[in-house]
């Protein structure tokens, strides 16, 4: 009995020791990027900060995830990777698993198991939609509008960006085919079902840059997911697409005169992805943080900050209300079921597979 206490103390002496030397060997500080204003605001309430209160490691935050695949690509050919944990969505993880350029994650082995023992593996499910994506949120690409502005017949149609005679004056697009295309093509009659094989083929990806060109010369092109809340803000557009988290902080927390539309809401993951290339000191941790940073009560932290799902099952129903409004923010979720209605979804692996093409070709359409 001597004998086997004396084993397992050394066996705890020598884990605790082990886990010390694990957090001795942990980079101090972290580069983490993200897309900057009220999603950036949500994680660094509900991660960075009670982290960095945990561990006293210093974050740096940096709002270039629109550029992270470019950029994540140059730093690996210039060998300098700069950033620790980035946050992309699930298209672009999957470009960069492919090409190597982001870790492999073994979601039971490196994330934390849900409260009552579900895996994390299983708790995410179909969310894991490639093997260096940590899921974060649900969330929906829509479109706000101003209440002031639309006279007596609000928009119920995503299609309403293109009817110019009902709704005039300038909307606001993102400067990447990504969504334009498909809300393109449903409003030029292609069914939901079909709109991916059609617009795989070189016909169809004129058919959507064709019925862009009508309205091309009343859109303002955004780049940042800030830019729409602003023009929205500032009446210089009656409307215009946005993450559907922007719009609620828009509507919500500064009271503007904007609706929104969930017509057609495009859903989209967003996650994380750690780098390929850190040292092994950066990659701990990153590691570190990520397991913190996606746990069943973390996620359901984020969600009280801003209007997008979170990805885990458990933590659903931890989602309560605004941390400082005090409203109840599962229905103003993009997967509520009343906002959920008509939703189109994303295809991530046809991003991927194609979006370098495409993208050539829509920059070189707005060039014209």
């Amino acid at each position: 009995m001597k004998l086997t206490k004396t084993i397992l103390a050394s066996t705890a002496l020598t884990a605790v020791a082990s886990m010390a030397s694990a957090e001795a060997h942990m980079a101090n500080e972290m580069t983490i990027v993200s897309w900057g204003g009220a999603y950036s605001n949500s994680q660094q309430q509900a991660y960075h900060n009670p982290y960095m209160e945990m561990t006293g490691v210093e974050i740096i935050n940096d709002e270039s995830s629109a550029e992270a695949v470019a950029k994540l690509r140059a730093m690996n050919e210039a060998g300098n990777v700069t950033w620790d944990v980035v946050d992309v969505v699930a298209s672009d993880a999957i470009r960069l698993c492919d090409e190597g350029l982001a870790m492999e994650i073994d979601p039971d082995e490196m994330l934390a198991d849900a409260p009552d023992g579900t895996s994390a593996e299983d708790d995410f499910g179909d969310l894991l939609v490639s093997d260096c994506f940590i899921p974060q949120i649900v969330y929906s690409t829509t479109f706000g509008y101003r209440t002031d502005m639309v006279g007596d017949t609000p928009p119920t149609s995503v299609c309403a960006v293109f009817d110019t005679e009902t709704y005039p004056g300038k909307r606001a697009l993102e400067k990447r085919p990504i969504n334009n295309m498909e809300w393109a093509l449903l409003c030029d009659g292609v069914a939901k079902e079909d709109v991916y094989d059609v617009l795989e083929t070189e016909e169809g990806q004129q058919q959507a840059l064709d019925k862009l060109d009508t309205i091309k010369d009343d859109v303002i092109w955004w780049s940042a997911g800030a830019d729409t809340p602003q023009l929205l803000a500032d009446g210089e557009i009656v409307m215009g697409s946005t993450y559907n988290g922007r719009l609620f902080s828009l509507i919500e927390e500064q009271d503007q005169p904007v609706g929104m539309l969930w017509d057609a809401q495009v859903f989209d993951l967003d996650g994380w992805i750690i780098p390929a290339g850190l040292s092994d000191e950066r990659k701990a941790r990153a590691l570190d943080y990520i397991k913190f940073a996606t746990d069943t009560q973390r996620l359901a932290d984020q969600a009280k900050y801003i209007s997008y799902g979170p990805a885990r099952k458990s933590s659903a129903p931890l989602v309560g209300k605004h941390a400082e409004l005090g409203i109840e923010m599962a229905p103003h979720m993009p997967t509520d079921p009343e906002n959920a209605k008509n939703t189109f979804l994303y295809n991530y692996e046809f991003w991927a597979d194609y979006r370098d093409d495409i993208d050539a070709k829509f920059q070189a359409w707005l060039a014209q």
